[in-house]
């Protein structure tokens, strides 16, 4: 009887012990804003956070009634970032791991392999209001390409970004921020992202200046999409950017074939940002040159190819209801050179979104005509949900 009541409270002991081991281990962390940790000794920091988006992408065409549609995982990112040695050694690490993102990698200057990092760039605020950057990391370019795919007020960028803008490279930076103004200089390699051969041709040079004539958006608003801090006065940001890629070797400078001949490209964004009680604004203009002529001709004067030049505009605005719903339009018209014998897109688009948790936890939907010069006019219809922690 006594040897069983010492079986019997071993068993419990041991249930006991599996359900501490078993356990929730509870964490001071929030939704949204990842896993954070701090070394014992302050020598450094980690946050790491995940997100991925889920979309359906359907496309009819006017024309013949032909359907396609897809559903696909667009976006799968893994962040880290933190401090090291001292919090003004800041850094941030980024990996897209989904198949959207890895894509381009079986060409010889990306070393025939996945191109899994966007972003390993290390920052230093080495004085007040001043920060000096090295590493891969989006160029100071057009506003929409800068904010963060995951804080877009639609289910992705326009057609305008997509035509013209900067993307990611490798270099260094210069960046600074006080009251009313901000100004950063780039000088990358002008190649794009994990690029491993040799510089083909020159450098990148690109400088941006912002002016906000009412002050700081409330967080740092003018680089997330949606009046979700509804903005009890108003806000506006101006920025201006001009970058210059000597003898660029892609069809758009950091993004695009390889091309079999080098061209100076010049590119100029103007944008607006504005924000006020629930009311969001976002004007974008792109203009794009090659001093030499886009056009590459054989020796008999033969179209041959063209590096991506010309100009488009894109404006949105939308209106974010007290319930976390938004309802928001977009314009988009590209125009590209004639010479590069690329067609005129003309894109109008209505969505909706609902924000659960900001843009941590969100779904949102669109609808888009598109328009464009030889080809049959399309009805897109997307459905996405983000999902970031």
């Amino acid at each position: 009887m006594q040897s069983l009541s010492v079986k019997a409270l071993v068993l419990i002991f041991s249930l006991l012990s599996c359900q501490q081991i078993l356990g929730q281990d509870i964490t001071s962390n929030k939704f949204g804003k990842g896993i954070g940790i701090v070394a014992q000794d302050s020598s450094f920091a980690l946050k790491f956070g995940a997100r991925f988006q889920t979309l359906y992408d359907g496309r009819l065409n006017l024309e013949n009634q032909d359907y396609n549609d897809r559903i696909l995982i667009r976006r799968y990112r893994l962040k880290f970032d933190g401090w090291v040695y001292n919090p003004k050694v800041v850094y941030k690490l980024e990996l897209g791991i989904s198949n959207p993102d890895i894509s381009g990698g079986d060409i010889p200057q990306a070393g025939l392999t996945s191109r899994i990092i966007l972003d390993a760039v290390v920052k230093w605020n080495f004085a007040p209001n001043w920060s000096f950057w090295v590493g891969q990391t989006k160029l100071p370019g057009n506003r929409e390409r800068v904010i963060s795919s995951q804080n877009l007020q639609f289910v992705d960028r326009s057609n305008v970004n997509s035509k013209f803008n900067l993307d990611r490279d490798v270099g260094i930076q210069l960046h600074y921020s006080k009251q009313k103004f901000n100004f950063a200089y780039a000088l990358s390699m002008g190649e794009g992202r994990n690029i491993v051969t040799n510089n083909a041709g020159g450098y990148d040079y690109t400088i941006r200046a912002e002016y906000l004539p009412f002050g700081s958006f409330t967080g740092k608003g003018d680089y997330f999409s949606a009046d979700l801090n509804r903005e009890q006065k108003p806000k506006l940001s101006v920025g201006l950017t001009f970058d210059y890629n000597d003898r660029a070797t892609r069809e758009s400078g950091q993004l695009g074939e390889f091309l079999t001949s080098q061209r100076d490209l010049e590119t100029w964004f103007v944008d607006a940002h504005f924000k006020y009680n629930g009311w969001s604004s976002l004007l974008e203009y792109a203009h794009k040159t090659s001093p030499d002529g886009a056009a590459i001709l054989d020796g008999s004067g033969n179209f041959v190819d063209a590096f991506y030049t010309g100009e488009g505009i894109s404006w949105q605005a939308g209106y974010l209801f007290k319930n976390n719903f938004e309802l928001a339009g977009r314009y988009t018209q590209v125009s590209p050179e004639r010479v590069t014998l690329r067609n005129d897109n003309t894109q109008y688009t209505m969505g909706i979104s609902k924000y659960f948790v900001g843009h941590n936890l969100k779904i949102q939907s669109d609808v888009t005509l598109i328009k464009e010069n030889t080809r049959d006019d399309v009805l897109m219809t997307r459905l996405q949900v983000e999902l970031a922690f």
